[in-house]
């Protein structure tokens, strides 16, 4: 009986032994961060100047991916969020734009309202989104099939699209930031009420406590050397009749503005890491049996850089705060996760152009597309030649929508009327190429043009004629626009992005040859032994992958 019991454990030992043997490896936790229109020539335009925590870490110690690119048009945030974690295009996964134009109706939509859901958190209509504009899976919607949902998957940003497209359908959580009261909130999509550990952090009012007092250089302001002086007519100034110039009155740019204003300033990245630490301390993401993962998106980044442009001492300082906070949340991790538990990757969802103006005054090609001038140029063309107003909808994300419904009630020949817009629009300062983008293949454009056209057209949501405009130029909507700067087009300046990934499983090094944005979720689903997102076109990156990811 004895030897029988003896055998028996031996036998039940020995098998968990096997089982452990043979099981998965995975990291506990998985962070993505995304730096909101983070050019890839930041990392090293500011190298000198960060610490040794920060990107500098993220070099050191895991690998850059240096020639990473978009994979579509427009550049914009929700396409950029979307594509990095589903591997997909908006030709697929449905999100072509920030706002977007159902073709069959006309009307506009923004990329994650949702009027079946309540805001939870907050009396206002920032709650009312949810992910239901999204036509495929995330990397983390799929995480949380393969674990058969014991996964936790949670996005937070201040921007409610930052935080949702990346989180996906079947996320425990989305949170993102309210205007009207500072706090992180969330929609009936995701709960019912605020979980307590969300209510104690917003009774910090970390946002109002940010603004209590002026934004201030971080160093002296004599060694800010890679931006143009302080006061230079590029920039545009927060306050009408003002000057784009330190110190920058936040208590009154939060009176003017209400708590939209946090998302402008750099404290707006600290106080989403402090969000993503209460988060993980919250949630307890990284403590289960399974992986977790937690989406984060940098959004002041992007408010800055449209206020200020690439060159201004606040886009400077700015970058040389995230270091800080970047270095002091990766340390966070070691220390609440554990150092060689996590798998951290870093990119930006589209970088940024260099203020035309400036460029102009440095002898360099540049300018602006007047979006309503030359939207009322094209519209009277085509009402002079049919005799129908507004057979243009609009011109939105560089595309002409067509309104069907006049087109077809006047018998007007689509074809005709398209070429006759097209060959005006070519016309027009600044554009490059006006391409019809059900018949891209015809073109004479380069081969890796056609396929980011390509990639980018859907045609329920996407208009027919797409114009391209030439390097150096980008579209603006008021004379104000004219300073700071923006994003969206085609040009390697708004494409190349940064992406770094460090921790569980990855190697050490530097990947010279091209990679694309849709090559980070298929990469993590190699990484964590998970099906690639159902609408994924992009490919793993071996390279960077340490082959020791079984039998951890």
């Amino acid at each position: 009986m004895k030897k029988s019991l003896i055998l028996l454990f031996l036998l039940l030992f020995s098998g968990s032994i096997m089982a452990q043997q043979g099981s998965v490896g995975r990291p506990k936790l998985v962070v993505g961060i995304v730096i909101d229109q983070m050019r890839w020539d930041y990392i090293y335009r500011y190298y000198n100047r960060y610490g040794d925590g920060g990107f500098k870490r993220l070099l050191r110690e895991g690998v850059s991916c240096e020639n990473t690119m978009l994979a579509h048009i427009p550049s914009y945030t929700a396409v950029g969020h979307s594509s990095i974690y589903t591997g997909s295009i908006p030709a697929i996964d449905g999100i072509s734009s920030n706002d977007m134009v159902d073709q069959k109706t006309g009307k506009t939509f923004y990329c994650t309202f949702d009027d079946k859901v309540k805001s939870v958190g907050t009396t206002s209509e920032d709650g009312m989104e949810s992910p239901h504009n999204l036509w495929v899976t995330t990397i983390g919607d799929e995480l949380r099939l393969a674990t058969n949902f014991h996964s936790k998957v949670v996005g937070i940003s201040l921007k409610d699209r930052a935080s949702i497209l990346p989180a996906g359908k079947s996320a425990n959580a989305a949170y993102w930031l309210d205007s009207k009261t500072g706090h992180f909130i969330t929609s009936t999509y995701y709960m019912d009420k605020l979980p307590e550990w969300l209510i104690h952090f917003n009774k910090k009012e970390l946002a109002k406590e940010y603004l209590s007092k002026p934004w201030v250089t971080l160093y002296d302001i004599n060694s800010y050397e890679q931006s143009c002086k302080d006061d230079n007519p590029f920039e545009r100034p927060f306050f009408s009749g003002g000057k784009p110039t330190f110190p920058i009155d936040l208590p009154r740019l939060l009176k003017e503005r209400q708590f939209n204003a946090i998302k402008t300033v750099p404290m707006g990245n600290t106080l989403t890491f402090d969000m993503a630490e209460a988060t993980i301390q919250g949630e307890k993401l990284g403590t289960g049996d399974y992986t977790d993962f937690l989406a984060i998106s940098c959004s002041a980044t992007d408010y800055v850089g449209h206020q200020f442009g690439v060159n201004a001492i606040e886009t400077e300082d700015t970058y040389l705060r995230l270091d800080k906070d970047l270095s002091n949340f990766i340390n966070y991790l070691d220390e609440k996760i554990g150092k060689g538990n996590y798998t951290l990757f870093l990119s930006a969802d589209h970088a940024a152009a260099h203020n035309y103006n400036f460029l102009k005054a440095h002898k360099i090609n540049a300018g602006a597309f007047d979006i309503k001038q030359d939207y009322a140029k094209i519209d009277s063309v085509l009402t002079n030649k049919y005799g129908v107003k507004g057979l243009v909808r609009g011109l939105d994300n560089y595309q002409l929508n067509l309104d069907y419904d006049k087109i077809n009630a006047a018998h007007i020949d689509k074809e005709e009327l398209k070429q006759v817009a097209m060959d005006y629009v070519k016309t027009l300062e600044g554009v490059l190429n006006v391409v019809d983008m059900t018949k891209v293949s015809s073109t004479t454009l380069p081969a890796e043009m056609k396929v980011l056209l390509n990639n980018s057209y859907n045609s329920a949501r996407s208009g027919e004629i797409q114009i391209l405009v030439k390097p150096g130029y980008f579209e603006v909507w008021s004379p104000e626009e004219s300073m700071g700067t923006s994003h969206g087009v085609w040009a390697p300046y708004d494409l190349h992005i940064p992406l770094l990934f460090m921790g569980w499983g990855i190697k050490q090094g530097q990947l010279n040859r091209m990679v694309y944005m849709t090559d980070i979720a298929p990469t993590l689903a190699s990484l964590l032994h998970i099906q690639m997102p159902n609408g994924c076109v992009g490919h793993a990156i071996p390279e960077i992958l340490s082959a020791a990811t079984l039998d951890k």
